[in-house]
């Protein structure tokens, strides 16, 4: 396969395993930096908040032996590119669509995870032909969310760092001002398997926010999906369904998204899908338990295994 000019390859980079590669791509007027390993059918990777490529460490190589794998620091963060503005949904998934496009793909397989999931969502609604299968980690469909955030309280209750983000300016200085324990307790503390993030995890996680523009460009992904502007155009409006064949991860234990948010699934995918709960995990799944999560994946996306 011979990729588009936009494609710049870099071939070393500190902590990366010995077969991943490095590179930009240039979507959607932006760089993205990406981590890649593998040949074959595209399977994408989307990161959530706080996080980076770093946290689908434990699936690349497992999904890499049977696809060409590729995680991009989504817009604002790490070594992406930063730009003031462009954090909304419709932008996000731009972002996605062109990355595809960029690699000399028509399809992918999409994997998202708490941001990324949500990118996830609109993207299968927005372009479904880009999607071959739709994996989503952790993630409620965003007019679920927005559904249980105005009418469950325990729910409000989980969300309350959304509301304090909302706030120009004061989360960015307080957490740059704390941002050692920030970290800690966002990852460790959120995790119900507090075995799944090292000192040298936190440390990874820590420099990534630290860059110049990465943690106002983390914290405007809120800003932007939240403000009026974003949500009254929809407001009691049906989403375009879900059409391709989608497989749910929920962890049990989420400390942050009630498990209430993966029900009621019905009224937003009209493909076939499976709701798959993990039990003994927190938020971040797919490092608390990433022998699950690659199993289920794989036998999601291979294609002599495509039964759900």
């Amino acid at each position: 396969m011979t990729l588009s000019a936009s494609f710049v390859l870099e071939k070393t980079m500190t902590g990366l395993d010995s077969q991943w590669q490095r590179c930009f791509i240039k979507t959607n007027n932006i760089r993205l930096h990406c981590v890649t390993q593998g040949e074959g059918d595209l399977a994408i990777l989307l990161h959530g908040f706080p996080e980076f490529w770093y946290s689908w460490r434990h699936q690349i190589p497992a999904l890499a032996r049977h696809f060409k794998v590729v995680v991009p620091d989504l817009r604002g963060y790490n070594d992406s590119d930063k730009p003031e503005s462009g954090y909304d949904l419709d932008t996000l998934s731009a972002d996605v669509r062109g990355l595809i496009e960029s690699l000399g793909y028509t399809k992918a397989h999409i994997v998202g995870h708490d941001w990324g999931g949500a990118i996830a969502w609109h993207l299968a609604q927005k372009f479904p032909q880009v999607i071959d299968r739709l994996a989503v980690l952790n993630a409620p469909h965003p007019a679920r969310f927005l559904q249980e955030l105005v009418s469950n309280a325990d729910q409000l209750r989980r969300s309350w760092y959304i509301l304090a983000f909302q706030i120009p300016g004061l989360p960015e200085w307080l957490i740059q001002n704390n941002l050692k324990d920030f970290v800690s307790n966002f990852f460790q503390g959120q995790a119900i398997r507090k075995g799944a993030f090292s000192k040298e995890d936190a440390q990874h996680y820590q420099t990534a926010l630290a860059k110049p523009g990465a943690l106002s460009a983390a914290i405007n992904y809120y800003r932007s999906a939240f403000s009026p502007q974003a949500w009254l155009p929809q407001w009691g409006l049906s989403p375009a369904p879900i059409t391709v064949p989608t497989l749910i991860l929920w962890s049990e234990e989420d400390a942050l998204l009630s498990q209430k948010l993966a029900e009621g699934m019905e009224q937003f995918i009209t493909a076939p899908f499976k709701l798959k709960f993990v039990q003994h995990c927190g938020h971040w799944i797919q490092q608390e338990a990433p022998q699950t999560v690659n199993r289920e994946l794989l036998n999601f996306f291979r294609p002599q295994l495509r039964t759900i």
